[in-house]
């Protein structure tokens, strides 16, 4: 097989410390070296020199959690060229995993040129990633604390979340927060609500006669200072996001005139693609990467399934929310897409086919600066015209109508 890089390395990442093999190409014999090197940062710069003393050009990593982002930060400063691999990808022979042939077996399959390398953003867009994540996580947790204050209610018997929507909204906090202080008069507690609440006095009172006791009101206070706690936390990451969005400004703002993408979203999608689309040679890589397309399954010639790849999940969820945002939108041609699909293979699949087109024209868009173009509702009508005259017709004899069509004049 050929050799593609004489003199490479690949690195076994861990915790507390990497293996590294140079593999060196002379003269048609391979010479390999392995040395150990504890990952503090002053460990990890004798790594360095001793790569840009061997003559390095290539190094291989496997992603192994967050071990390797300071291996490849001190790298990265000098002459290498990177890459980073998928663990699943680089697997090798089960029964040989030791720290030394991992690393010996990266360093093999970076001079022979086998390693996919891994898409790594820079660091601006690294950062905006790192709060966006962290932001989601936080409104997961916020989610937890909000269905553990309704678990709370619905012990003492109280059934606010029956007769409102949002229990930690203006009206909620308000009717919890009485309770709290000791309030138990259901006619007192349901004069708390919001004019804008449809439920009616009657209806409050019901949901509000329960049986509150000092340890349910201990536990709601707690749940409500962590609540608070955490919309402060990501009150301060939006402001963060806030300073430090100029550079992916333009491009949001691009993006957010999708149908279904808001401005969060399309910060998400920046953040996890970044800006530059030359790492993706086409649309269809980039979906791949995403996970919005199919899986290949197939043995004998029958394709075994047809669920969707595992991808890139922080994405992947994302495009989801945002295309069925988009499916509400009438009038559009997503909306059309969704129709159309759902009839045929069902919602679940309609619904991925719709992220689909959201991140294809999102590839576009960057790629090219151009801003979104809706094909509109009648898309799919106008692009197969005579199937759907044929469809109609055929529907009209089965009803027992004979129909004779004639074009309107332009």
């Amino acid at each position: 097989m050929e050799v593609l890089h004489a003199h490479c390395a690949g690195l076994d990442l861990h915790k507390g410390s990497v293996v590294g093999c140079v593999r060196h190409m002379e003269d048609g014999k391979v010479r390999t070296e392995v040395k150990t090197f504890r990952t503090t940062t002053q460990e990890l710069m004798t790594l360095s020199d001793w790569l840009s003393g061997e003559g390095v050009t290539h190094i291989a990593m496997e992603a192994t959690g967050v071990y390797w982002k300071p291996v490849w930060h001190i790298l990265s400063d000098g002459e290498f060229e990177l890459v980073l691999a998928n663990a699943a990808h680089v697997k090798n022979v089960p029964g040989r995993k030791t720290d030394v042939n991992d690393a010996t077996w990266l360093a093999d399959l970076m001079a022979h040129g086998l390693i996919r390398a891994s898409f790594v953003p820079d660091e601006p867009t690294q950062q905006m990633r790192d709060l966006l994540r962290t932001r989601k996580q936080l409104v997961r947790e916020r989610t937890g604390h909000t269905q553990r204050i309704q678990k709370t209610l619905e012990d003492a018997n109280i059934k606010l979340d029956s007769v409102i929507s949002n229990i930690v909204g203006i009206s909620g906090r308000r009717m919890v927060e009485a309770l709290i202080d000791g309030q138990t008069d259901p006619g007192a507690l349901a004069a708390l609500a919001d004019g804008r609440l449809q439920a009616t006095p009657a209806e409050l009172e019901a949901s509000l006669r329960g049986r509150v006791t000092a340890h349910h009101r201990f536990l709601l206070r707690l749940h409500l200072d962590q609540l608070d706690a955490l919309n402060a936390a990501i009150a301060r990451i939006d402001q963060e996001v806030d300073g430090n969005v100029e550079p992916f400004r333009v491009a949001i703002e691009m993006l957010a005139t999708i149908p279904g993408v808001s401005n969060l979203s399309a910060e998400v999608i920046v953040s996890e693609i970044g800006i530059d689309m030359s790492r993706f040679h086409t649309e269809g890589n980039l979906i791949s990467w995403a996970g919005l397309c199919s899986k290949n399954d197939e043995s004998a010639g029958k394709r075994r399934s047809r669920r969707m790849k595992k991808g890139a999940p922080w994405l992947k969820t994302t495009l989801i929310q945002c295309a069925w945002a988009a499916t509400r939108t009438k009038g559009t041609y997503l909306h059309a897409q969704y129709l159309r699909l759902r009839s045929r293979r069902g919602p679940k699949i309609a619904i991925g086919g719709v992220a689909a087109s959201i991140l294809t024209a999102a590839y576009h868009m960057l790629k090219n600066g151009t801003l979104y173009q809706d094909l509109g509702a009648d898309h799919f009508d106008n692009r197969a015209k005579g199937k759907q005259v044929l469809r109609l017709l055929n529907r009209l004899r089965n009803l027992g109508f004979a129909v004779q069509i004639t074009p309107v004049a332009a």
